[in-house]
């Protein structure tokens, strides 16, 4: 793996607070406060926090240094903790809410715990890459994060699983080649641009072809296609690009010793997962995010960065949801 530049702590932290205050802003501007709102954007600022500062160079080693074998745990703690400021804080105590939060949380880290420090691949490692998908897929988002009115449900719901990630294979695993950085390397720029060219003419004939697209780009929206595009990469692309490349990609690899059997294996879950898109079962979409995969794997093996894969992706969701409606 070329030699890379990654954001250092602070740089990291001056961009939390900026986006941790566009957040508060934007809920004053639309006429939230009081106590709820406050705990709502704490656990968020929070939330967010933990996602970006363990990209930033040497963040999660200098954790595992200090609290050894119990960083895990420890975040995982902070986590909950987190959780429980939110729903005082917004009069949304429940038990059942509560003890859901600490299931989504703490199993997750019991069976990284039970592998013990045996080699990435074990039956736990699986377990859980399928057990945060499913929690971010199908898990009643709204009634675990009721406040707002579940407007926010699934931003936090994503935003608690990485993080939980975060906790249980970068901390308590210490699962190597994660890629998860905010990096820059040698020769990105060009595995990025071509990874992107590439599948878009590849990808935008193919979904003319099977009728999954169409041409219907939205002018008026243009404005506001920076911020659409940065919540993209925040929520969307960045968080899979974690599960699929990071974790499943890499787990499948080292266990299978072929990187091309990881590549193609996690390529296709990728594609797989998208299949309840719409409507069950829906091929075509399933097909087009098989080919998004191993393009998105392809740039992941060149640059050992989930931050190189998930541009490559924001940039392929930002084009689809500015230029083309799905049929």
């Amino acid at each position: 793996m070329p030699a890379a530049r990654q954001l250092g702590p602070l740089p990291t932290a001056a961009l939390w607070a900026v986006l941790s205050l566009a957040a508060g802003l934007y809920g004053a501007w639309l006429g939230e406060g009081g106590h709820a709102f406050a705990a709502t954007l704490t656990a968020f600022s929070f939330l967010l926090l933990v996602m970006l500062l363990c990209a930033s160079r040497d963040v999660t080693e200098q954790i595992s240094v200090r609290l050894g074998p119990t960083a895990g745990t420890v975040l995982s703690t902070t986590l909950f903790l987190a959780y429980l400021i939110y729903v005082v804080g917004t009069n949304t105590f429940a038990f059942e809410r509560v003890g859901a939060a600490a299931a989504l949380i703490f199993l997750p880290l019991a069976a990284a715990v039970s592998a013990e420090r045996r080699p990435p691949g074990t039956w736990q490692d699986f377990v859980i890459v399928a057990a945060v998908w499913v929690a971010v897929k199908f898990s009643p988002a709204r009634w675990q994060w009721p406040y707002p009115g579940g407007k926010l449900s699934y931003t936090f719901t994503v935003l608690l699983m990485v993080d939980v990630g975060i906790a249980v294979f970068l901390l308590a695993r210490r699962m190597n080649g994660v890629g998860y950085s905010i990096a820059w390397g040698p020769r990105w720029a060009r595995y990025i641009a071509a990874s992107f060219l590439l599948f878009t003419c590849l990808a935008v004939p193919l979904g003319l072809a099977i009728h999954f697209i169409e041409f219907a780009p939205r002018w008026r929206s243009v404005a506001s296609l920076p911020i659409v595009a940065l919540g993209i990469f925040l929520l969307t692309a960045w968080p899979e690009e974690f599960l699929f490349r990071g974790l499943l990609q890499n787990i499948l690899s080292r266990t299978t010793n072929s990187d091309y059997t990881g590549w193609f294996v996690a390529s296709v879950c990728f594609g797989l997962s998208h299949i309840t898109n719409g409507h069950f079962p829906n091929w075509r979409y399933a097909l087009l995010a098989t080919v998004a995969g191993l393009f998105y794997g392809w740039t992941w093996r060149k640059t050992g960065s989930i931050f190189a894969s998930a541009i490559v992706h924001a940039l392929v969701d930002t084009l689809w949801h500015f230029l083309f409606s799905t049929i």
